[in-house]
């Protein structure tokens, strides 16, 4: 009997990618585990009889091994990946548990890649990052370097979401972190750190045409795509990572909470009461939601991941423009459905490869495409039109490139 666990199975992203482990039926069971029981029963109640529901507390390692007993794979759907990533890892290497998330934060990651010699030497097989970007992005550029170009020579990563009807504290808090911290970009051959809301970042804000989204500007993201892509694939020179949320109202709100000094974590006093600043700053913001996707006209999630890859096809310069949109589906499709499909080939050996991996390096693009586009039809969401490849010859000729999967 194969069982997958699904950390934080009843939140935006675990509650997407459980129904699509569902729908791609590469499990006999299906645990729903998350600290909200009554949930996690309902979704168990709804997705059926392959899956049903544990409480789980993360930060207690007796419910961690509780969890992870029996299982195949783990798929790590709890965030902050700052927080959670890297013990939750250790704990299923512990267990001899294969394991996959869909961390996006950069220094988990580097954290989570330093456990590779410990997940060899136990058997584990450990796929992070396997997500929307980093994830379908990375699996992207693999199918450039393995059958489009001869060499990849440059990655930009840009992405888009917005409009979801809620946003969670963990998801803001992420998004804070991200604006307050190092982005590294891989610029000519080496590793520079810029800073989103300084000179050094906006001086690589650009503007991006996004399918059925739109054009908007894209700013520098701490991703992991930039520090793994460099490690796996030779020969690359630029590796970068921009994104933005909409409606552009409520994220750059977002950006001037951090950039007036409201998200700090040190408590100050106010009127006798203790208050952590960035607590107040994404109470405030959600608060404020509403109101702006209301004012921008937003009535419904979308989404967007454009991936564009450069280098050399017969001796000349070549690139490819690879754009997967969605319209009524944000971050939670975006995100879970590829989280599913990892989980889904480790747990049928489709990876046979043991260590700490990002997607670039062990998976089957050709797979994943095939699997996302099944399971995301068999929940209603995408089809063939969602997904588009342009190839851009040295000339500067485009020819959209016939692709069907599924």
């Amino acid at each position: 009997m194969s069982k997958v666990v699904v950390l934080g199975g009843s939140g935006g992203i675990g509650s997407v990618a459980v129904r699509a482990l569902a729908a791609l039926e590469a499990f006999d069971e299906i645990v729903v585990a998350d600290l909200r029981l009554e949930a996690a029963e309902e979704l168990a109640r709804q997705v059926g009889s392959r899956a049903r529901a544990e409480a789980l507390d993360v930060t207690s390692p007796a419910s961690l091994d509780q969890a992870m007993r029996g299982a195949s794979v783990v798929l790590n759907c709890v965030g902050p990946f700052y927080r959670f990533g890297p013990p939750i890892l250790r704990a299923a290497i512990e267990a001899g548990v294969d394991y996959v998330d869909v961390c996006d934060d950069l220094a988990p990651t580097r954290l989570m890649l330093e456990l590779d010699g410990e997940a060899k030497r136990r058997g584990v097989t450990a796929l992070v990052g396997m997500g929307n970007s980093p994830g379908l992005a990375n699996v992207f550029v693999k199918l450039c370097r393995d059958l489009l170009l001869d060499v990849v020579e440059t990655v930009d990563i840009m992405h888009i979401h917005g409009g979801e009807p809620t946003e969670g504290h963990a998801v803001l808090a992420h998004r804070i972190h991200a604006m307050l911290n190092d982005v590294p970009l891989f610029l000519d051959g080496q590793f520079v750190h810029v800073r989103q809301l300084e000179e050094s970042g906006r001086a690589h804000v650009r503007e991006a045409d996004f399918r059925h989204v739109g054009r908007f500007p894209v700013y520098p993201y701490p991703h992991p795509e930039t520090i793994t892509l460099p490690t796996f694939l030779p020969g690359l020179r630029r590796a970068t990572n921009l994104g933005v949320i909409f409606p552009l109202s409520y994220f750059h709100l977002t950006q001037e909470m951090v950039r007036v000094g409201a998200c700090g974590e040190e408590p100050l006093e106010v009127n006798g009461q203790r208050v952590v600043p960035i607590d107040f700053s994404i109470a405030h913001i959600l608060s404020q939601r509403a109101r702006l996707l209301r004012e921008a006209g937003i009535t419904g999630p979308a989404g967007c991941l454009r991936v564009e890859c450069g280098g050399t096809k017969d001796g000349r310069a070549h690139r490819f423009v690879f754009q997967l949109s969605s319209a009524g589906a944000g971050a939670g499709e975006g995100t879970g459905i590829p989280a599913a499909v990892g989980a889904a080939l480790v747990g049928m050996g489709a990876i046979t490869e043991h260590g700490v991996l990002a997607p670039e390096a062990c998976v089957s693009p050709l797979q994943v495409f095939e699997l996302a586009m099944k399971a995301a039809k068999k929940l209603g969401m995408g089809g063939n039109d969602s997904v588009q490849i342009e190839s851009i010859d040295a000339d500067g000729t485009v020819t959209v490139v016939p692709l069907s999967f599924g």
